[in-house]
This record gives C-alpha cells, structure tokens and sequence, in this order.
C-alpha cells in the first residue's frame, strides 16, 4: 500500500536531543515516549523550547520539524 492510501504509513521528521528520527505522523508526547521506551515519569519533555507539562503528554500532538529534548532525572546518593 502507497502512503497516500494508508494514513498509519506517513512519517514525520523529529530532532530528538539533536538526531533526526522519522516517527508515525500524530503522534503524541506519550506516545513519543512509549515508542522510545522511557518511563513518562523520569523525564521532562521540551518541545519548541517549552516544557511540555506531564499532564498534557497524552494530548499534546508533535508535528513535522518539531525540536524535542528529553532530559532524564537519575537517582543516587
């Protein structure tokens, strides 16, 4: 099937923490981090230079271009 007749083939183009990934188009914060297999709670999410609040991971939609950075809390003592 092309990518003009199956919507779950199109791609975007992400920088994430400065590396270009291709990832499905509509997806969402959640969604980013699911896919990239973090824990949403161990991390704070930066899009376009604005953190994205952990409650809004589920509805916040990226978009082509958009800039993430992801930065991880690590524990220790």
């Amino acid at each position: 099937m092309s990518s003009k007749t199956d919507p779950s083939a199109r791609t975007m183009t992400l920088v994430v923490n400065g590396d270009e990934r291709e990832l499905p188009q509509g997806l969402t914060v959640a969604g980013l981090l699911e896919a990239l297999e973090l824990v949403p709670g161990t991390v704070v999410v930066e899009r376009n230079r604005e953190i994205v609040p952990r409650e809004a991971h589920a509805e916040v939609t990226l978009a082509e271009g958009d800039q993430l950075e992801l930065v991880h809390f690590v524990g220790g003592g």
